[in-house]
């Protein structure tokens, strides 16, 4: 893939990070991280992603939905998943879509359903 696409994980767990940023790799993206939500917020306007994962419970219970809903306003096309060890029960009861979200992936995360979502909202093949 001559030009990879950046993909910015904002998680506040290294464990999860490393081990997205190695899935991501190994998949032809180039992987950048944070590690809290103003490092987070800073990344997008500095590395430029075309995808943002973004943990819900960072620093604080809702710290990461209020990054992402942050990052939403400022870049109403960019993708933007949530990342959450209650995904399923979220998505059932929030609708991420209309709140402007990409959509949810449950951790842990399958690497192969997380490669193909991003590579479908990148209208990747």
């Amino acid at each position: 893939m001559a030009d990879k696409k950046k993909i910015l994980v904002i998680d506040d767990d290294s464990d999860i990070t490393d081990s997205i940023t190695a899935i991501l790799t190994a998949n032809g993206f180039e992987a950048y991280t944070a590690s809290d939500g103003k490092e987070g917020l800073n990344a997008v306007e500095s590395v430029k992603p075309d995808l943002v994962l973004c943990d819900m419970m960072m620093e604080q219970v809702d710290a990461g939905s209020k990054i992402a809903h942050e990052i939403k306003k400022k870049h109403k096309k960019l993708p933007v998943y949530l990342l959450s060890s209650i995904g399923a029960a979220t998505a059932m009861n929030i609708e991420v879509n209309k709140l402007g979200f990409s959509g949810v992936f449950q951790k842990p995360i399958s690497p192969d359903q997380m490669v193909r979502a991003i590579k479908k909202a990148l209208q990747m093949q």
